[in-house]
């Protein structure tokens, strides 16, 4: 078995965003050469997310109204006496999931119709990192 690594490093202009990155897993997989596998893709901070769905701008602000809805800034959160005010991105992380596994067959992404991989900001505006390790022959 074949692996291969790559980071992919964001740094927001916004507290919440989501960014398509299916592109970009697609040339490291490229890169890789491994023709049957799986992807895997994690987001390396606990107040990011990574997901797979739907690349619809409708569904994407449903998405954040959503999780703001699940999971609202509160200035009361007992994180927030260590100093930090981003409990709320902490909880965003626990909903969304930081990471994800996609099949590799034939070279390709093996993603149903309307799959697309994105990595969701919660506490943005300073620089993260995303892993993506490709994994098999």
């Amino acid at each position: 078995m074949k692996t291969h690594t790559e980071y992919l490093w964001f740094e927001t202009k916004k507290k919440r965003e989501y960014i398509n990155i299916t592109d970009r897993v697609e040339d490291i997989l490229r890169k890789s050469g491994i023709k049957e596998g799986m992807a895997l893709v994690s987001a390396m901070h606990i107040t990011a997310g990574i997901y797979v769905n739907d690349a619809e701008s409708g569904l994407i602000a449903d998405i954040d109204e959503w999780l703001e809805r699940l999971a609202p800034f509160n200035i009361n959160y007992r994180h927030h006496r260590t100093g930090e005010t981003n409990g709320d991105a902490h909880l965003k992380n626990l909903l969304v999931g930081h990471e994800v596994i996609i099949p590799i067959t034939n070279g390709k992404l093996d993603f149903g119709p309307w799959q697309q991989v994105y990595y969701a900001e919660f506490d943005g505006q300073r620089k993260k990192r995303v892993v993506i390790k490709v994994m098999g022959e």
